[in-house]
């Protein structure tokens, strides 16, 4: 057994460093000198994919790290086998502002798409894990909502592949499917109810 706060805290430095990274490619050239207005805005305009790519990897660590938090178990130790899955689901945290750069330089080609939704579904993938190794310590209720939220970053990555498989730039739009996580969980959450 190894100490959860310790865990936690490497956890929420991972989270942090990684959501702070994913800005760092969000910028113009230094070499670009605008003349106009009108200029610097279509400029900005054409950091769109990026912009996109950017809004939707923050609200995907945000909402896996908000899932950490509920998904850590209650006492003052972790087993080992929860922590060595913490720690490949961090480390595949940890590529996400690479995989969002690639996407967002590269959003009409579909080996971008392809990194990024692999990433994605790896540490979802992980995180289910996670899940099975605190069933006795996280009620079933819990669980199923924490199943339906990673299933959704799954069912989203494999969306935007096959979007991008037809038509790459649009692949973008396949991760969006990730802000239907919430009301799926209070539909579900409400019909566990009645």
């Amino acid at each position: 057994m190894l100490p959860k706060s310790r865990l936690d805290a490497l956890t929420d430095g991972v989270f942090s460093v990684a959501m702070t990274l994913l800005v760092i490619d969000l910028r113009l050239p230094d070499s670009f000198q605008p003349q106009s207005a009108a200029e610097l805005l279509h400029r900005i305009e054409e950091l769109g994919p990026q912009l996109l790519v950017y809004v939707i990897s923050f609200y995907v660590l945000a909402l896996r790290w908000v899932g950490m938090v509920k998904l850590a178990p209650r006492g003052e130790e972790v087993s080992e086998a929860y922590t060595q899955w913490a720690l490949l689901h961090l480390l595949l945290i940890t590529f996400v502002p690479f995989t969002t750069m690639l996407i967002g330089r590269y959003p009409t080609l579909a080996p971008a798409v392809w990194f990024y939704a692999a990433n994605t579904i790896g540490f979802a993938l992980a995180a289910l894990r996670m899940v099975t190794l605190s069933e006795y310590r996280v009620s079933e209720e819990r669980m199923i909502e924490d199943r339906i939220g990673l299933g959704m970053l799954i069912a989203a990555a494999i969306a935007a592949v096959l979007i991008s498989l037809v038509e790459p730039k649009w692949a973008l739009f396949g991760f969006l499917l990730n802000t239907l996580d919430t009301p799926l969980r209070r539909l579900v959450k409400a019909r566990g109810k009645t």
